[in-house]
């Protein structure tokens, strides 16, 4: 079997307005991905999806098009699609930078591989350590009374931890984690996240301010820039320390670790594949620190391939630190001809092999970006 050709379909798909994101980034009100098809001379064909918020990923639809045709394909066609290490080295040999979009055809490899074999992702990583992945809600930093609101919806959608956006400004920080706080009660599991939003000395304070919240931890709470500010951080607040922007690469995992910087890596499929994702969780293994799945607020390929992810490696501590697997909540509608087997706050693999989805081509044709 050869692969054949590489599909790429531009799409835009709004987000439930009630639920758009607002954070130390900016705003993230729709979101523009680019669909990858990896076709075979047998008809065996391998999804995949690329995220394309350039607030988010710095690539945009139209740079992740052409550098899959333009270099990707080149390196792809006529190769056997399950040789998925070499030919993910061939990728990186071949252009430099582009991780959201190399991500996203590795992904639809991974695809392919479980096709063939007639296996979902999660056994061909070894199995499951769960039989489900618990997730969390992500509140978006609005005024306070309005983020209280959406984090009582999630909690009454059957959510037990949330994650409130912060990073903006901190009064309003404070004032919109307490309001969460007040609403939603003590029993429910809160965290914050700054988006690297904070300087180091307004990280340290503001957490150190919100101790009577019971927070379970602080998402990137100063920019990836240095990881020394992070372990500052670290050193001198009480709650647990999770790095997000600050790892991208297996190389990011190794300076955190080094620097004593994090207590929790968040990995990401979309930042570089499947198989940078599990080389960062063994890293974080070996270094006796857990791994959680964070978010770009995935379509459905990107979150079937993230609980593939979470389901089979036990250096992602679900339990104590719930996945960002939520995706379908925001969107007014999914791209699948099946929706996942996602409830609120748990997420279950689809049955079938390889990622286990098919495309509702309708939908696709329905947010069609070109």
């Amino acid at each position: 079997m050869k692969i054949s050709h590489i599909e790429t379909i531009p799409v835009r798909v709004p987000i439930n307005p009630q639920r758009a994101i607002h954070g130390g980034r900016g705003s993230h009100t729709e979101s523009p991905f680019v669909l990858v098809k990896v076709h075979t001379d047998e008809g065996v064909i391998g999804l995949g999806e690329v995220s394309c918020t350039p607030i988010w990923s710095g690539e945009d639809q139209t740079t992740a098009i052409h550098c899959i045709n333009t270099y990707l394909a080149s390196l792809l066609v006529g190769e056997d699609p399950i040789e998925i290490e070499r030919l993910t080295l061939r990728m990186h040999r071949g252009i430099a930078g582009h991780p959201f979009t190399k991500a996203g055809v590795e992904i639809a490899l991974w695809d392919l591989l479980g096709k063939i074999a007639g296996l979902p992702l999660y056994r061909l990583f070894g199995g499951p350590v769960r039989e489900a992945v618990p997730t969390k809600f992500s509140i978006s930093g609005r005024e306070p009374d309005r983020a209280a609101e959406i984090a009582v919806w999630a909690v009454e959608q059957g959510f037990r931890t949330l994650k409130v956006k912060v990073g903006i400004e901190p009064e309003q920080d404070m004032a919109r984690v307490r309001a969460i706080r007040a609403a939603v009660g003590p029993d429910i599991r809160l965290a914050i996240d700054a988006n690297g939003g904070w300087s180091t000395r307004t990280a340290i304070q503001t957490i150190q301010r919100l101790a009577d919240c019971n927070l379970i931890f602080a998402e990137q709470p100063v920019a990836p820039l240095d990881v020394t500010w992070m372990a500052e951080v670290r050193r001198q607040v009480s709650i647990p320390i999770m790095a997000d922007e600050s790892v991208a690469a297996l190389q990011d995992a190794m300076a955190l670790v080094r620097a004593s910087a994090a207590d929790i890596l968040s990995v990401y499929v979309g930042k570089g594949g499947l198989g940078i994702a599990r080389k960062i969780a063994a890293v974080a293994e070996a270094a006796g620190i857990v791994c959680t799945v964070g978010s770009n607020l995935e379509l459905g390929i990107g979150s079937a391939a993230m609980i593939h992810l979470a389901l089979a490696t036990p250096a992602i501590d679900a339990e104590s630190f719930p996945c960002d697997i939520i995706g379908p909540f925001f969107y007014e509608s999914d791209i699948l001809a099946e929706p996942l087997p996602i409830q609120p706050g748990i997420a279950s693999a689809p049955l079938g092999p390889g990622l286990g989805v098919a495309l509702d081509e309708r939908l696709v044709e329905r947010y069609r970006a070109d």
